[in-house]
């Protein structure tokens, strides 16, 4: 389980709080379905994110409950790499680069 499930959830806490920080400094998300949920919560993209990480929770259990650990494997590499893109926005946007 831990093999996959448990970075995983990793992974997808490190998502919510690395976009929830680059949100706070005015980046744009860039994900147009995650943008689009952020606009649906209304007032604060906090219930957008939400709904989106539940949604992507269950779909990494469902994975793992049916055996498609290779599946799960290869979204903790996308996701590996969404989270180390959100945390570049975080620093170009500090440094004053781009990201506006």
């Amino acid at each position: 389980m831990l093999n996959t499930l448990g970075p995983f959830c990793y992974l997808q806490l490190l998502d919510f709080l690395t976009t929830i920080a680059f949100l706070m400094q005015g980046v744009q998300e860039a994900n147009p379905v995650v943008r689009w949920a952020i606009q649906a919560g209304g007032t604060s993209p906090l219930g957008g994110l939400v709904a989106v990480k539940l949604v992507a929770m269950a779909l990494g259990l469902y994975c793992w409950h049916r055996g498609k650990l290779r599946l799960l494997g290869s979204i903790n590499l996308l996701f590996a790499a969404v989270v180390t893109w959100n945390v570049l926005a975080i620093i170009l946007h500090a440094a004053g680069i781009g990201f506006h």
